[in-house]
């Protein structure tokens, strides 16, 4: 994503007031408006005006119908809240906005900075176009600690129309967690008798060859069983009597895995993959905004854990995948954390001993663990997902992710390498040692199309650092999105397995020859 052509730079910065004491939770950046002194820290540009807007107030409006769209600018200086998730707010109403070719265009509300740790990043709600009337449209974004100078972007991106903007305002809405004092004692094995977990995830469909392969063939023992569907699609898996039949044959399935885990050494971790409610068009959970989907979450636990508790072949429950909470839950609603104990507490209700793994906010991401704090669950593991940088490992599977990137190399104009990698799971690792509770990487993975051996030898230095800190692995995926596959080759136009293995499935075959398997 670029700056579009027709922005021009802010004429001045905003003011946002440095605080006199380290930030805090629900502190406020800034508010920016558009009465006319407020206007003074906007971009000047021919499609922008004002007039009266929600409640009475200036409003900016942006107009254009030139394809590329137009926007404007505002500087803003986070060097004060390096380190904090903040949240931008903004409410707008659109009229007869096109629909972009991709979804990261459209209507803009959107931060954008550069930082020696990270690079460029630029963050907006997705898929806004059309015809609606006022709304907030929100980002959440975790700063890196060297973020200095940012800018605020608003109007349109690759598209047309009229666009009205009513206030923006920037908040703290996370703060790195104060060091714990030292946590000692044993920590929680959720294994015994297995040394670790090395696994793959699944596919979405039960097939016993699939399973006899993986536990016979390639020894591994562990397997995280996604039930999902409509993935990333937002507006889905709301009707909840649909839902829960469409469940019931997942949970069918997944009986059927379970019983082929057994039969060939490897445990099975239940995966909610596709929650009740889905999400949201900014992919907020909505079991972390609507009570009827959390009971409906709840419940669901309830039976899940009544129908499997005691399989032999059972590892763990995974509460819910990649949760995200850009939208705040209303008052007296639990947020994504809160919802997924509640989950927790009433499975320990039916079963006090299974593993429960608890997933963290921003997609699990290593990020979210600054702010995370142990939850009063016992048996718990936590888990994370890695896929940094996103635009080495997901190159070529979405249109903005340009192909070609390499690893080790430089990377959206930082060096990238086993140490940055090292920094970035260092929330984890801190989080881990300073609670002393057992952590599981869930997901992580490289696109295999990825340049040369780029992808083998990202996958080689995340694993070590795995190995390294203890952690249990799961790799994504195996026989699912052939994308994903160790058993194909580089050639993303060819859907056929290689006859002879490659460098990234030797590197999990080697792995998993490590493995102590649990006996049938």
């Amino acid at each position: 994503m670029s700056t579009p052509s027709r922005c021009l730079l802010a004429a001045a910065m905003a003011a946002a007031a440095a605080p006199a004491q380290p930030p805090q939770k629900g502190d406020v950046i800034g508010v920016w408006r558009f009465d006319d002194a407020g206007r003074a820290a906007w971009s000047a540009a021919p499609f922008a005006t004002f007039e009266a807007g929600r409640e009475g107030r200036p409003a900016l409006k942006v107009s254009t119908t030139a394809a590329d769209g137009g926007q404007v600018l505002a500087k803003v200086d986070l060097s004060a809240y390096a380190g904090c998730k903040v949240q931008g707010e903004c409410w707008v109403k659109a009229d007869g906005v096109t629909k972009p070719g991709e979804p990261w265009n459209g209507v803009k509300v959107m931060l954008h900075y550069t930082s020696p740790s990270v690079g460029q990043r630029w963050n907006n709600e997705g898929n806004v176009y059309g015809s609606f009337d006022w709304k907030p449209l929100r980002f959440v974004e975790w700063l890196p600690a060297d973020v200095k100078e940012a800018e605020l972007s608003l109007g349109l991106q690759s598209c047309s129309g009229t666009v009205w903007f009513d206030q923006l305002r920037l908040t703290v809405v996370g703060v790195p967690r104060p060091k714990p004092a030292a946590h000692p004692g044993p920590v929680y094995d959720s294994h015994p008798g297995l040394p670790r977990l090395r696994g793959v995830m699944g596919p979405n469909v039960y097939r016993d060859d699939d399973l006899r392969v993986l536990g016979q063939e390639w020894h591994a023992n562990l397997i995280r069983w996604q039930m999902t569907r409509n993935w990333g699609t937002p507006g889905t898996d709301q009707d909840l009597d649909e839902y829960n039949h469409w469940m019931d044959g997942k949970l069918d399935e997944a009986a059927k895995a379970l019983d082929a885990c057994q039969k060939y050494g490897i445990k099975l971790l239940l995966d909610v993959h596709s929650p009740p409610g889905g999400r949201t068009a900014d992919s907020t959970i909505r079991i972390g905004l609507e009570r009827k989907y959390q009971d409906a979450f709840v419940a669901l636990w309830q039976k899940i854990a009544t129908r499997f508790k005691g399989h032999p072949a059972l590892w763990g429950y995974d509460l819910v995948n990649e949760p995200v909470q850009n939208t705040p839950p209303p008052e007296g609603v639990d947020d994504y954390l809160a919802v997924q104990v509640r989950a927790a507490k009433a499975v320990r209700q039916i079963d006090p001993t299974t593993p429960i793994t608890i997933e963290v906010d921003n997609w699990d991401s290593p990020d979210a663990y600054k702010e995370l704090e142990p939850v009063d669950v016992p048996n718990v593991v936590y888990q994370v997902h890695m896929y940094v940088p996103h635009e080495f490992t997901h190159q070529g599977v979405f249109k903005n992710l340009k192909t070609g990137v390499v690893y080790p190399g430089q990377i959206n104009g930082v060096k990238w390498d086993k140490e940055r990698l090292r920094g970035v799971l260092a929330p984890v690792r801190e989080f881990q040692l300073a609670y002393n509770v057992q952590i599981y990487a869930g997901e992580f993975s490289a696109i295999r199309w990825a340049p040369g051996d780029s992808g083998y030898q990202y996958l080689r230095d995340v694993i070590d650092l795995f190995e390294e800190y203890g952690w249990d692995w799961s790799y994504h995926a195996y026989r699912e999105w052939d994308g994903w596959s160790v058993e194909h080759g580089p050639d993303p136009n060819d859907h056929e397995p290689t006859k002879e293995p490659g460098q990234r499935m030797k590197l999990l075959l080697g792995w998993f020859a490590k493995n102590v398997q649990p006996r049938p």
